[in-house]
């Protein structure tokens, strides 16, 4: 064989097993895909505004990592219910999606591209992006603690506490609540879950306390105590905000706890993650 021929040959031989070697690494990244970079937080925080509106270093879970000196996410997200609530769902309003039934499913699917799709019209949802995109982020599978914060926008709303017909109903509280614990036991087991009840209200404008003013047919106690059964079915903990917290003998008590009869001062905030973390630090 001459050395031309010889060149020619080997030049053949080369490119073929580079374009074999490209060919493997086209499959196997077809295959396997690239590999998200993940987040790893120790107590991720989900729930509506009582856990959600501040959001710097005295919100409860500031506070809180402080405490636990751990690392805490704040996932918390204004205005969301526990349950589906269909009359929060519209073209450019898209609440209904970031209800906790509905960020169960992306926890576990490992995927929140739905949740990427909202958009409000509340300037106070300023912080709802960056939030889902931190959310998609994380690898739940190292997750410690999940604290679930849910109930004063079901009450709200109105919306029924359980369905006797059928306990994993996602458009009551209850059922919402149950369908949401299954999921995530199912998918990470040995997640820990913390359940934590909404606190006392006022409702400054009605000039009615929790205890008087009514959405639907129940009271905001008649959510906490459902709350509360569920947790004890499931072997959770639950957190008990709304008896004993806040003092109301008094119309005139909302002004030491809250900033408006609804959410936490900073020192109401400060006792809170103080409580959550005195709960978390105990030994199961």
């Amino acid at each position: 064989m001459s050395h031309g021929t010889e060149n020619k040959a080997n030049i053949i031989y080369w490119l073929a097993a580079g374009c074999l070697a490209l060919l493997i690494a086209a499959v196997g990244w077809q295959a396997f895909g690239p590999s998200k970079a993940q987040t790893r937080y120790d107590v991720v925080v989900l729930g509506d505004s009582l856990m959600g509106l501040c959001r710097d270093e005295t919100s409860i879970p500031a506070l809180l990592a402080q405490e636990l000196g751990s690392s805490v996410f704040n996932g918390a997200f204004g205005g969301t219910c526990m349950a589906r609530n269909e009359a929060d769902a519209s073209d450019n309003y898209t609440m209904e999606l970031l209800n906790m039934i509905s960020l169960s499913k992306a926890i576990e699917a490992e995927d929140f591209g739905v949740q990427q799709t909202v958009r409000s019209r509340r300037e106070i949802t300023d912080y709802f992006e960056e939030t889902i995109d931190a959310l998609d982020d994380i690898d739940f599978a190292q997750v410690q603690v999940l604290v679930l914060s849910f109930g004063l926008n079901d009450y709200h709303a109105g919306l029924p506490t359980d369905n006797a017909a059928d306990p994993l109903d996602e458009s009551t509280y209850a059922g919402a609540l149950r369908s949401t614990i299954e999921g995530i036991q199912s998918k990470y087991p040995t997640l820990r879950i913390v359940l934590v009840t909404p606190t006392y209200a006022w409702y400054l404008s009605k000039k009615q306390t929790c205890e008087e003013y009514r959405t639907g047919d129940a009271l905001l106690a008649a959510y906490v105590e459902k709350e509360q059964e569920v947790a004890h079915a499931y072997g959770l903990e639950c957190v008990d905000l709304y008896h004993g917290l806040y003092t109301h003998d008094e119309w005139t008590d909302w002004k030491t706890y809250t900033v408006d009869g609804l959410h936490p001062n900073a020192e109401s905030r400060r006792q809170i993650a103080h409580i959550l973390a005195e709960q978390i630090q105990q030994v199961r």
